[in-house]
């Protein structure tokens, strides 16, 4: 039975569409260089903190990052300093905004329109993961 409304238009146009598209960014995935400079005053961090810089000298949008990107890390990474000594609210808010502005997450991302291109086929498995259609395919045959 069909629904009640009017029928849909033949000359149908997305209003709202991405008008900044042509302006996306392409990073691969897998790529593990290590984008950016040390951390200055390396040793007076902890081992989390620097594990956290690492982190983002990894991260695929690193490699997009200019020179203001790093120096807002290099600003936050007292303030993770001192969330890892004694965790607020306060600091965590202020770790979550700075790192959603350098695109951390998946929608910060996509705000971004920053584009993490997987380097393998989605079709192929992981490293380390056998590939089971072979072995389905003869299982199946040999009934």
């Amino acid at each position: 039975m069909p629904g009640t409304g009017p029928a849909p238009s033949e000359n149908k146009r997305r209003r709202n569409k991405d008008s900044l598209e042509d302006q996306a960014v392409s990073v691969p995935a897998d790529d593990e260089t290590v984008h950016g400079p040390d951390l200055p005053y390396a040793p007076l961090y902890g081992p989390r903190t620097l594990e956290w810089y690492e982190t983002w000298r990894r991260a695929p949008q690193a490699a997009t990052f200019t020179a203001t990107d790093w120096q807002r890390l290099h600003m936050l990474a007292p303030i993770v300093e001192a969330y890892w000594m004694q965790p607020t609210p306060k600091l965590l808010s202020e770790i979550r905004i700075n790192e959603s502005l350098l695109g951390a997450t998946h929608v910060d991302r996509l705000r971004g329109r920053i584009k993490v291109e997987p380097s393998r086929p989605a079709s192929a498995p992981p490293p380390g993961v056998a590939d089971l259609t072979a072995r389905r395919r003869r299982v199946s045959d040999a009934s």
